[in-house]
């Protein structure tokens, strides 16, 4: 299918709400696009590898999410405040020419089945609880004596596939992170690659405290 897309220097994850601020022409006229009635309020969104979100010449992924449309608020000066779900997981099959805005010609991509996880949900949680401790140690280190919460890894999806990217949504992991997440071919896989994720953080928490 082919959609407009929109490059962003975060990785946006299904099931996850994303807020758009839109300013730049190219995608005022994507999201007037969007809304004209002859398709789906939705578009594309990846990460940005190299580059910029405003101005163009970005590299990108060429793994994504859908995000769809579910608010609109109409601002002066040709601007837009959006409210969006992701929904499936696309991979792009080709890059179009971006006029007048990013498109590509994409397919859905969904999860491959995978070997039981449960073992790995467990290992998560008791990763995470460790990492909240040592971010906590250092915060208060560094003179800060409430550092935020961490999010809960409890009350998860049953399907597999919902309950990988819950927690990779709920996890202090950056985007190069989270992309390797949205790449993996399976729900155990994509929880895996957080357990390496979450081991990093880990490692790098204890060597700032030695």
């Amino acid at each position: 299918m082919q959609i407009p897309m929109f490059p962003l220097g975060a990785v946006l994850l299904p099931g996850e709400p994303l807020s758009l601020q839109i300013f730049e022409p190219r995608y005022v006229a994507l999201v007037e696009d969007c809304l004209d009635g002859s398709r789906e309020p939705e578009f594309g969104v990846v990460l940005i590898e190299r580059g910029h979100e405003v101005g163009g010449g970005e590299v990108r992924t060429d793994i994504g999410v859908v995000a769809r449309i579910i608010d609109v608020v109409e601002l002066s000066g040709s601007r837009f405040r959006l409210r969006c779900v992701g929904t499936d997981r696309i991979r792009v099959d080709e890059w179009l020419p971006d006029a007048p805005y990013p498109r590509a010609d994409t397919r859905i991509w969904p999860d491959e089945i995978g070997a039981d996880d449960a073992d790995l949900v467990d290992d998560l949680r008791k990763r995470a609880d460790r990492l909240h401790t040592l971010t906590a140690q250092l915060a208060r280190r560094s003179g800060i004596h409430r550092p935020p919460p961490s999010a809960s890894l409890e009350n998860l999806a049953d399907d597999p596939t919902v309950r990988s990217y819950e927690l990779a949504a709920r996890l202090p992991i950056g985007p190069t992170d989270r992309q390797a997440a949205l790449a993996a071919p399976d729900p155990r896989a994509r929880l895996a690659s957080l357990v390496t994720a979450v081991d990093d953080a880990i490692a790098m928490m204890e060597f700032r405290l030695q």
